[in-house]
């Protein structure tokens, strides 16, 4: 294999790729980026065996074939070239290397064969969606937070992307929880969303995923099966397993019944949040808000760090309440929030609270409540 190609394309190419590999592998191909040189260019493809990404990028290519390099060595060199350099590859059969000459720089990575590397088959029978990067980045970002991170609950590893019938129509939907606290997005369903069978795309995934859509302009391609799904964006295609398991029936955890209505304004709430929760040595850094007519008063009481409380105007007129919350997963949200307020709606300090966002009606949160 030898060939040609700027820096910048294969740059982005790798990119794309090169963060699937995990940093220690028993496997050593794993720890490679399998680079495949022929009359179309380059094609760089990356896989931990439950995840496979790949881009391709022009090339000149002189000697065709294909070769296994370090990912993270190989990514590194490329990366500390100077703009705009052109970069030559050629690899070695005989000692299984190949050089990279850029310039005055020279540099020989081990290889490993081609054939070696493991790649993953595509299914047949895939419902196939198509979707603006903006609003699947969108669908992840206001979810993607909730995944839990507990491994025993395997399900709860991933959002849950299926459709949903609502009074306004078929909607696409993103899921995702912890047990603790749920966060739901959804747009209008595209074509072909009405065969889409729930899935649980694992959290490693959303996170690859997000990054290869992240500058992205046009629609996203996304081939769903019953094992895989597929995003494609460009010349960048991600496929990943799923999850083997059945997602909770969320909506029986989404109130129905809250009636009491708090409007207050999020980046007012946002920061005494920050300020008072500072104050909390628990590990549930839990923060006690007490509900009065026109105000809240935000409080944490701890024997080790001492006392802190804040108190902040807001829209609340019914009896007076006191609930506590996770400081971190009301940050969460707050972060998500586009109106200038933010919508809470409660039942009683030991039920779950819903919180909207009156700037976006196709979000919804719902925050399991602490002992305060």
């Amino acid at each position: 294999m030898k060939l040609a190609i700027e820096r910048g394309a294969l740059l982005n190419a790798l990119s794309h790729v090169q963060n699937i590999v995990e940093r220690r592998n028993t496997i050593p191909i794993l720890s490679n980026i399998l680079i495949e040189a022929s009359s179309n260019g380059i094609k760089v493809t990356a896989t931990d065996l439950d995840i496979e990404a790949v881009d391709s990028a022009d090339a000149v290519v002189f000697v065709e074939g294909a070769i296994t390099a370090p990912a993270a060595t190989l990514f590194d060199v490329i990366r500390k070239l100077p703009a705009g350099a052109d970069v030559e590859l050629e690899s070695n059969a005989e000692n299984q290397s190949v050089t990279i000459r850029s310039g005055r720089s020279l540099f020989s990575l081990p290889t490993l064969a081609a054939a070696d590397f493991q790649t993953m088959t595509e299914d047949q029978d895939a419902t196939i969606l198509e979707i603006p990067a903006a609003s699947l980045r969108k669908l992840i970002d206001k979810t993607r937070f909730a995944i839990s991170t507990e491994e025993t609950r395997y399900y709860l590893n991933g959002i849950y992307f299926h459709a949903a019938e609502t009074e306004k129509g078929t909607k696409l939907r993103t899921v995702a929880t912890d047990g603790h606290r749920l966060a739901l997005s959804e747009i209008d369903a595209p074509k072909n969303a009405e065969k889409l069978v729930g899935v649980i795309i694992p959290r490693k995934a959303i996170a690859e995923v997000r990054r290869l859509i992240d500058s992205v302009d046009d629609d996203v391609r996304i081939s769903v099966s019953d094992t895989k799904i597929q995003f494609l964006a460009g010349r960048a295609q991600l496929t990943s397993k799923l999850i083997d398991g059945s997602f909770p029936d969320y909506g029986r955890v989404i109130p129905k019944l809250n009636e009491k209505h708090l409007l207050i304004d999020n980046k007012a709430f946002e920061a005494a949040v920050d300020r008072v929760s500072t104050m909390s040595a628990e590990r549930s850094r839990s923060v006690k808000l007490s509900l009065s007519e026109g105000k809240m008063v935000l409080s944490v009481s701890s024997a080790e760090t001492g006392q802190g409380h804040e108190e902040i105007e807001c829209d609340y007129n019914y009896e007076p309440m006191d609930v506590g919350f996770n400081a971190k997963y009301l940050l969460d949200i707050t972060s998500q929030i586009e109106a200038d307020d933010m919508h809470f709606l409660f039942q009683d300090p030991a039920s779950p609270a819903l919180v909207l966002d009156p700037g976006d009606d196709s979000a919804q949160y719902v925050l399991m409540p602490l002992r305060v």
